[in-house]
């Protein structure tokens, strides 16, 4: 299968969860007997906190020793060794010897809070077990003997998505290379112009579905491809697809979301492995968004550090590969339709029906592949209450899958495969975790309840290193692609809402409904979520509770040390909340398409009158040809493109040459292998704030197919360009410096909040209390400055 590891390349070529002879896989279970032997002798001897805080110190420096060595192979399961112990040596200490019974209220929550640590423990262990041995794959070619080429289906699901935006999907998945275009076949499955919502109840809808309907059949023909429907809504988009599926003949099938504009080489660098493979059913490639999510956007972060995705693309999908417990993640992916007809499509039980479908082909014995190579652009969510939904439905979906899908009872599973599929679905009860450890130091400093029987010093030998530990191991598995105390911003976003969610899961199974992900969305003006609500009663309550801490640690005659750090606890969930209150205040968003950063050489000029206006293709050693076309060209910089349009930039001695009727954009194009010529218009001109460049927005006039096609190649075709994007954004900051990050990020957006906030107050009160009691008179004859900072305070 063409494996290697990330730093050797020598892992054999087949998953570990099947590899090996029979006398070499008993050779290794009986190794790491051994070693859960030694490791659970450590983990329960007992001996006083001297030699423990000796030991765990120990352990510690060692794992900063090993760091220091930097990713080396042979060392990686040891670091992950030591780790372990350190928390299993906490968990052991913490079962044992603080968990006592004082009164109800004291054991209620003492347990609860248990349980949390419990569940963090058990998810540390689990991901050191997944990311044991990250895999990295290589393109498989194609095999282009007789025969041997396979047909592909592509299927593009569509709900509610603008017809725009589906355009620019539909047209870059027409465009993908393959050796015989006849082999491969596009598919629009319009779910949103069904019968069933052609004639519903309401008017106005079902007009906008006869609409829609048109729409996309009149998209479909103008482009080759095939639109296909059905009579109802069933089962969301498993039912769409698994109904598509019925009209489909192909080998192979790609599924695509509506967004998801794949490059024009995915199918020549995913169809080899089926070919070499016959067992494989599916090839999952990262999903690689050019657009901020809210977090990124409103703390101003895009660009500027690893998106939230890419841990789980980077490293843990690499991780479950070794084990073969790569999953289907429901787009951007190739799937063998023989083997997926034989558990019946794409399964519809849970709303995550990409890993229920992944679940059950795993337990038939088919295997599956992760390459971790962008072939597809796509857009997520920029709205916090978007945001909101889509992680809504997968915190419901993965539930629904611990709960009705029990892998250790599930026939055909492997082992390590039903661990892998243990950690994916067990990791979404965080948002319990994540509220129990919110609510644990106020528990303490408000009420008064004692649920962690142990002294200072004995959270600092047991304690202390195993969180010490888990921040090492953290960031020395996904140091650079998740920063420290990242995960905490996102799971505390999540938690107020996701906890409830997951109850209705727990009471009613089957209950959750698919709730499609809004996608390229407008915000007119700044603006506080509509989900704020709760963080700002969460934040009050904390601020209110640290000053009761503060109050009691003044007075307090005994138990100073336990106030402290109950008020530590608080301050770093402060620090937390902080950005989250950054984060709910939403920045405009008016582009209807995201432009993403180029490099490239471009000509512009005013083209000749002769030459029609629709984009060309030239051959760039015909100079001559490109002579017959452009009128005296300037040289430019694209900086950045979209399919609707890009910035150029011009060296600031050429401002006084550039012509805003230019219509004319000669620029290589990476993807096709030729330079295009692209008619444009001139949008916006302007000079840069250091002086030294003029900037021109322009727009791509030509929305022909032809010239659609070449500018979609142009701003969304080269997988390479995807490559180093996501390598610029993929850079390691180190733990201190993810701490610094966070703090510095919130003090300064809440402490915006806070100017807003009180800037809204003084506004209010001046409207309703001030202004009806101050004459005019008084207010004029106030001195110039102060009238102009009163005013500068109410507006």
């Amino acid at each position: 299968m063409n494996r290697q590891h990330t730093d050797q390349p020598d892992l054999p070529a087949t998953p570990a969860g099947h590899a090996g002879s029979l006398a070499a896989r008993a050779a290794i279970g009986a190794l790491w007997l051994a070693v859960a032997l030694v490791l659970l002798a450590a983990i329960t001897v007992r001996v006083d906190l001297a030699a423990q805080g000796v030991m765990a110190g120990s352990a510690v420096a060692l794992m900063l020793l090993m760091r220091s060595f930097g990713y080396v192979r042979r060392l990686r399961v040891f670091f992950l060794l030591v780790s372990s112990f350190l928390l299993l040596r906490y968990l052991w200490w913490r079962t044992f010897n603080t968990l006592a019974y004082d009164n109800v209220a004291d054991f209620v929550f003492m347990a609860m809070l248990y349980l949390a640590e419990v569940y963090g423990i058990s998810v540390a262990l689990l991901s050191f077990f997944v990311n044991v041995h990250p895999l990295k794959r290589d393109p498989v070619p194609l095999d282009l003997r007789p025969g041997k080429l396979l047909t592909v289906d592509v299927l593009i699901p569509t709900y509610n998505e603008p017809t725009e935006l589906l355009e620019i999907t539909l047209r870059a998945a027409l465009d993908m290379r393959y050796p015989q275009a006849s082999h491969v076949r596009v598919y629009l499955l319009d779910d949103g112009g069904t019968l069933q919502k052609r004639t519903q109840a309401s008017p106005a809808k079902a007009a906008e579905a006869r609409q829609r309907h048109i729409d996309l059949q009149a998209l479909a023909r103008r482009h080759g491809a095939r639109y296909l429907t059905r009579d109802k809504n069933l089962n969301a988009k498993a039912g769409n697809v698994n109904e598509a599926l019925s009209h489909c003949i192909g080998d192979l099938v790609l599924i695509l979301d509506a967004d998801h504009v794949p490059t024009v080489d995915f199918l020549e660098k995913t169809v080899g492995f089926f070919q070499q493979d016959e067992k494989l059913y599916l090839v999952q490639t990262p999903h690689f968004f050019i657009n901020p999510d809210p977090v990124e956007k409103n703390l101003d972060m895009f660009g500027r550090m690893p998106p939230e995705n890419e841990m789980f693309y980077a490293v843990i999908q690499r991780g479950l590969d070794f084990w073969d417990g790569a999953y289907f993640c429901g787009s951007a992916a190739v799937i063998r339709r023989s083997h997926l007809d034989e558990v019946g499509g794409i399964g519809g039980v849970s709303i995550t029906e990409d890993a229920e479908t992944a679940m059950k082909l795993h337990a038939k014995g088919y295997r599956s592949a992760y390459l971790n190579e962008p072939l597809i652009s796509g857009l997520q969510p920029e709205t916090f209450s978007s945001f909101i939904v889509q992680r809504l439905r997968w915190a419901q979906g993965m539930v629904q899958l611990f709960l009705l899908r029990n892998v250790f009872t599930m026939k055909g599973l492997t082992i390590p495969q039903k661990l892998c599929y243990f950690s994916n679905t067990f990791y979404w009860f965080f948002s319990y975790a994540r509220v129990m450890l919110l609510l644990a130091p106020m528990a303490y400093l408000v009420l008064g309840l004692r649920f962690y029987n142990a002294s200072i010093p004995e959270f600092f030998a047991y304690g202390l290193p195993a969180m010490v530990g888990a921040i090492l191991t953290s960031d020395y598995l996904f140091g650079r692609y998740r920063w420290t105390l990242i995960s905490e911003l996102y799971e505390m976003l999540q938690s107020l809402f996701s906890l409830q969610a997951i109850l209705m899961v727990i009471r009613n199974p089957r209950a959750p409904s698919f709730n499609v992900t809004p996608k390229g969305e407008h915000l007119e003006h700044d603006t506080v979520s509509q989900l704020a609500g709760p963080f700002y009663f969460v934040y009050a309550m904390v601020v209110l509770t640290m000053v009761v801490g503060l109050f009691k640690l003044a007075h307090a005659n005994e138990h100073q040390d336990v106030i402290i750090s109950a008020l530590c606890w608080d301050l770093l969930n402060l620090i937390i909340l902080n950005a989250c209150i950054g984060v709910l205040y939403e920045r405009k968003q008016r582009r209807a398409s995201p432009r993403v950063p180029v490099n490239l050489n471009a000509e512009v000029a005013l083209q000749r009158e002769d030459d029609a206006g629709v984009t060309e293709r030239l051959d760039p050693r015909h100079s001559a040809e490109i002579e017959r076309v452009l009128d005296d060209p300037l040289p430019c910089r694209v900086v950045d493109i979209s399919s609707g349009g890009a910035q150029l930039q011009f060296a600031i001695e050429l401002a006084g040459q550039v012509n805003l009727r230019m219509n004319r954009l000669r620029v290589y194009n990476h993807a096709l292998g030729h330079d295009s010529l692209v008619p444009i218009a001139v949008r916006s001109s302007f000079t840069s704030k250091d002086k030294k460049r003029f900037l021109v927005g322009v727009q791509f006039t030509d929305r022909s197919v032809a010239g659609l096609s070449e500018t979609v190649s142009l701003a969304s075709g080269d997988s390479e360009r995807w490559s180093r994007y996501r390598a610029h954004r993929n850079q390691r900051l180190g733990i201190l410096g993810g701490i610094v990050l966070l703090v510095r990020l919130g003090t300064v957006h809440v402490s915006a909040q806070y100017y807003l906030f009180c800037k809204g107050m003084l506004a209010y009160l001046h409207r309703r209390l001030v202004a009806p009691l101050l004459a005019t008179r008084f207010v004029a004859s106030l001195p110039y400055r102060l009238k102009r900072f009163y005013r500068y305070l109410i507006n």
